[in-house]
């Protein structure tokens, strides 16, 4: 599963710097937006109902004990409206392989302020892993660099 869900984040970034560098399309970070996120509405919604059960009485039944419940569906929701856009405009400026290599430094990053803030173990596998992709993002970066 792992697998997958990274091919298709990689499958969804490379479209994004097509259909964004492509002079024939002339679509910008707010219109691919616009065209992908009810996409992604219906999938998701779908994907919620089926395998949460139950999941619209438990949101309307908590959001009656507390109506803060809507208001933080509502800050989750623009949150990831500016985070889907961030990452169009980056993929449009940069490269998909760019928005893909931060994703993988932010992964990392995650990981060496849980294990500061929660003291989290890692095994000596997931450390080489973190290492390899550090690694990696500081070669990619240095390759850039020469390349310019």
């Amino acid at each position: 599963m792992c697998v997958a869900a990274t091919a298709a984040r990689a499958l969804k970034s490379v479209l994004q710097g097509i259909l964004l560098s492509s002079e024939g399309e002339k679509l910008n970070s707010m219109n691919l937006l616009l065209y992908m996120a009810p996409i992604a509405v219906v999938f998701l919604l779908s994907a919620t109902l089926i395998m949460e059960k139950n999941v619209v009485g438990i949101t309307i039944a908590l959001a009656r004990d507390d109506f803060r419940i809507v208001w933080y569906l509502l800050f989750n929701s623009a949150l990831a409206y500016f985070v889907n856009l961030t990452n169009f405009l980056v993929t449009k400026h940069t490269s998909a392989l760019t928005l893909q290599l931060l994703g993988n430094a932010k992964g990392a990053v995650a990981v060496v302020v849980s294990i500061l803030i929660f003291k989290n173990p890692v095994s000596v596998t997931g450390m080489l892993g973190y290492s390899l992709t550090v690694c990696g993002v500081i070669l990619y970066s240095e390759a850039k660099k020469r390349s310019k």
